[in-house]
């Protein structure tokens, strides 16, 4: 059994869908094109016959990796998870010490981290950092940029 992965319910259900999409729609426009280059002659050196080949191997292993991750997660929702601290499902928001500017982020893992809806991975600079802090803590994280000062105001479980 590989390691666990906890995923949103949203999380699981993309990466169920995308999945589906692989194995029903992407493979066959694969099959189509690789039996579309073969009618072109000799694929000793076809290079539609090869582009199609790669793009067939590039989607089994996507479907491996996909499958492989599905059998092992763990929905957040269904799990008891401490909600003292911050910890993967938390939705934290803080304070920028420096700047006074809010922010909130929902801890998840790197599966469903998306910077544009504020879902940061627990594996990230911020989110390793963040990890384990309670209410009114200050945590100084560092990052590529420097280092950040945050303080934590507030942690949901919003899942």
């Amino acid at each position: 059994m590989g390691q666990e992965i906890y995923l949103t319910r949203a999380g699981y259900e993309k990466l169920r869908l995308d999945l589906e999409q692989l194995k029903t729609t992407e493979r066959r426009r694969i099959a189509k094109a690789i039996g579309e280059a073969r009618l072109l002659g000799d694929i000793s050196e076809n290079a539609e016959y090869d582009a199609a080949k790669d793009a067939q191997a590039h989607c089994e292993a996507r479907i491996s990796e996909l499958e492989g991750k599905l059998a092992n997660v763990r929905i957040i929702e269904d799990q008891k998870i401490a909600s003292d601290k911050v910890l993967i499902g938390a939705l934290v928001s803080l304070k920028d010490v420096k700047s006074s500017e809010q922010m909130k982020y929902l801890m998840v893992s790197p599966e469903e981290a998306s910077f544009e809806e504020n879902k940061i991975s627990i594996f990230s600079p911020i989110g390793k950092g963040l990890l384990g802090h309670k209410v009114g803590e200050s945590v100084e994280i560092k990052v590529p940029a420097g280092i950040l000062h945050y303080k934590i105001l507030k942690i949901e479980r919003p899942l």
